[in-house]
């Protein structure tokens, strides 16, 4: 595994939900944890030991949570939103697509009309694409990824009402 790797798996697991992460292939072991604790004012390092020869260490830099930030400002509350409704998620973990393609239409945008077994979107895991299809008849109230994000097994996708 080289530095390139190291800082890609690194990015990956950022922008995941996951907490803790470990990794052993072969000789090489990472292990990452977020937390929830402020930013210290120095940038925080994660030292992974690379095994494959002798034994190197690299520090290289954890993404800091962005608490700090909504810490550190007073919010007033916005108007109570209609967050009523049913929520489809994702039977498997892969990326998410809005679209069978690029420059193809969007499945299902916010305002669709939906019936239960509609299709909603696709869910790519191993080269295999999954069609995630509605559970509920109703509108799409709101879609809770990005297209292209990484999802998790149960995480929420879209609000149908």
């Amino acid at each position: 595994m080289n530095f390139n790797e190291v800082k890609e798996l690194i990015s990956i697991v950022d922008a995941s939900s996951f907490k803790n992460f470990e990794l052993t292939l072969d000789n090489c072991n990472v292990k990452m944890s977020k937390t929830g604790a402020l930013p210290s004012p120095q940038p925080q390092t994660e030292t992974i030991t690379l095994s494959s020869a002798p034994a190197q260490s690299v520090a290289v830099p954890v993404a800091a949570p962005a608490v700090a930030e909504e810490a550190k400002t007073e919010s007033t509350p916005a108007p109570a939103e209609d967050k009523s409704g049913n929520i489809v998620k994702a039977p498997l973990v892969g990326t998410f697509y809005e679209s069978p393609g690029p420059g193809k239409p969007v499945y299902a945008p916010v305002g669709t009309k939906v019936k239960k077994g509609d299709v909603l979107c696709i869910i790519e895991a191993m080269k295999i694409m999954n069609e995630v299809v509605s559970d509920f008849d109703g509108e799409v109230k709101e879609v809770l990824v990005q297209n292209e994000q990484l999802v998790e097994y149960g995480q929420p996708l879209f609000r149908i009402g």
